[in-house]
C-alpha cells in the first residue's frame, strides 16, 4: 500500500497484494482485497490476456464491479494500441472517467488516485 499525497488514504498496488485478474471470480477477490482502501492500481502484468480481448467480457465486468462498488481503478498500460484498435478506443474513452482511468505510468495512477481524495479547494 502507499499513501496518497495528503496522507489520508491508501491505495493498493495489485502486484503487492497478489491480485491477478484472469476470471470473474478474480475480480470479486480483488474487490475483497480492496476493502478499506481508496483504490487499486493494475498494470499489464496483473491481468490475463483475456482482459485485453474485449469479447471475453473480463474488462467490462471488472470496470462494472469496481464502478458499482465505488472503488477507483487505475490501469497502467504503456501502449494502448498494442492490444488492438478496440482496446485502444476503450482506453481513450476512459481517459477522463471518474471511476476507471487508463494511464501510462504508475506515477500517473498515483497522482490520479491521490486527486480523488484531496481536499476540495475552498471557493472564494
Amino acid at each position: 500500500m502507499f499513501s496518497s499525497t495528503n496522507g489520508s488514504a491508501e491505495f493498493l498496488l495489485a502486484a503487492d497484494h497478489e491480485i491477478y485478474l484472469a476470471t470473474p471470480a478474480d475480480v470479486a477477490d480483488a474487490l475483497g482485497k480492496c476493502f478499506g482502501s481508496a483504490g487499486l492500481i493494475l498494470t499489464e502484468q496483473d491481468v490475463s490476456v483475456d482482459f485485453f480481448a474485449l469479447g471475453t467480457g473480463l474488462a467490462g465486468e471488472t470496470f462494472q464491479k469496481f464502478t458499482n462498488y465505488r472503488v477507483p481503478l487505475a490501469l497502467v498500460i504503456g501502449d494502448f494500441d498494442a492490444y488492438g484498435a478496440r482496446f485502444a478506443e476503450l482506453a481513450h474513452e476512459h481517459a477522463t472517467h471518474s471511476a476507471v482511468r487508463f494511464v501510462h505510468t504508475i506515477d500517473e495512477a498515483k497522482a490520479w488516485l491521490a486527486s480523488l481524495t484531496a481536499p476540495a479547494a475552498a471557493s472564494r
